[in-house]
């Protein structure tokens, strides 16, 4: 399974958030929680952890809405 780190989701973005998680305190708080939620689904994804399908839905549908929030950042 693939992870979807941000900058393997927006590399043209690479510097751009570089500099907003050393700058910006929400920024960088939206940037941990989605890396731990990515985590947390590649874990299940690769049978690291087993849980329910709902759960894995659940932290699916976080990690989308954390990515646009990050991306508005970034346009």
């Amino acid at each position: 399974m693939e992870k979807h780190d941000l900058l393997h989701e927006f590399p043209q973005h690479k510097e751009k958030i570089h500099n907003l998680k050393v700058s910006d305190h929400h920024f960088r708080k939206l940037f941990d929680e989605y890396d731990a939620v990515n985590n947390d689904i590649h874990r299940i994804e690769t049978g690291a952890e087993a849980t329910a399908d709902e759960v894995l839905d659940v932290l699916r549908t976080k990690r989308v809405y954390l990515k646009d929030q990050l991306f508005e950042y970034l346009k």
